[in-house]
């Protein structure tokens, strides 16, 4: 045997592609096509595709307040009303919706800093009754208030805004301008978590003690907390007023709360991208299933309680619960 037979050449290897790059790839694909898929839908097709956006703006909010600090709230529909309501009294006075939002992300963030304080003394379902109580309180003065907010007759005529000049009063501008805003609130929120205040959320939720004795101010932690996910959802009323054009204290009771908490669980709580496959659960799910008509709430109950029994940890734990049972079932 010559040399030549006996030698193996060892051909150069590709480098790898970063997974980040590849998740990084993906989601662009995803975002493309959620963008473009309202032009093959009608006008409800496109309304319901905002709402999701509207939604997911509120559940990432809870998200870090609840899946990352580790702080239950039931109160998420409540600040998503106060939000609603500021902007759509303000653009009826005339006021731009770009000097509304500010304003009503700003209320949101200090009401939820003061929401945040029962937090300190109390935890698990003490703070969720706490919570609910605000939620509560809250849907009773907007339905209560009327010269304020309109009562049971809400508020109508509510305008869209428009942007460098441009109208956004049709349904399919409104989305694109709706997605571009959901998806800088979610990489700020990314960034953020990647930041040491989101180590710092992260130590707090997982061990309050030991983060406390390495330095993390356990008050201002847990009132940011509060106070971020508060104005996530007053971001998302502003963005809803606008969507709807109608508003009155119905959208925002405590069934509201739930269900963006269910969003939140079932997509992963803790998950970064769990809200996003929680949402399509909770808005885009019962359309899907409305050709079942009088049984399509009772599919959607046993399809979540289902999700609940078999997957505690989310959807987003389906592939790592997938491969224990492979190494489990190793020899």
């Amino acid at each position: 045997m010559n040399a030549s037979s006996s030698t193996v050449i060892a051909r150069p290897r590709r480098p790898a592609v970063p997974r980040s790059r590849t998740r990084l790839a993906l989601a662009a694909i995803v975002v493309i096509a959620f963008a473009l898929l309202p032009l093959g839908l009608k006008s409800y097709g496109t309304y319901l595709c905002s709402l999701f956006c509207v939604y997911l703006m509120a559940t990432f909010g809870l998200n870090l307040t609840i899946g990352y600090a580790g702080q239950m709230s039931l109160g998420q529909a409540a600040f998503l009303g106060i939000g609603a309501y500021i902007a759509a009294i303000g653009m009826k006075a005339g006021l731009p919706f770009f000097a509304m939002l500010p304003l009503a992300a700003l209320a949101c963030f200090a009401i939820g800093l003061a929401l945040g304080f029962p937090a300190l003394r109390v935890q698990h379902h003490y703070l969720a009754f706490a919570t609910l109580g605000f939620n509560v309180l809250v849907f009773l003065v907007l339905r209560n208030e009327e010269a304020i907010t309109g009562g049971t007759f809400g508020i109508r005529g509510i305008p869209r805004p428009s942007l460098f000049g441009l109208s956004l009063e049709r349904d399919l501008p409104y989305f694109w301008f709706t997605l571009a805003s959901t998806l800088l609130l979610i990489a700020l929120l990314g960034w953020l978590l990647r930041s040491p205040w989101g180590r710092a959320f992260a130590a707090l939720r997982d061990n309050p003690i030991r983060a406390e004795s390495l330095g993390v101010n356990i008050t201002a932690y847990t009132l940011l907390a509060f106070a971020i996910g508060a104005c996530c959802a007053g971001i998302a009323g502003a963005y809803f007023a606008s969507l709807v054009g109608f508003i009155d204290p119905a959208p925002f009771n405590f069934t509201a709360s739930l269900l963006m908490l269910l969003g939140v669980i079932v997509g992963g709580a803790g998950r970064f991208l769990g809200p996003v496959v929680g949402t399509v659960i909770i808005v885009l799910l019962p359309e899907w299933l409305r050709f079942m008509q009088n049984w399509y709430l009772a599919a959607f109950g046993v399809a979540v309680i289902a999700l609940m029994v078999w997957l505690p940890g989310g959807l987003l734990s389906l592939p790592e619960r997938l491969a224990s049972r492979r190494i489990g079932a190793l020899p």
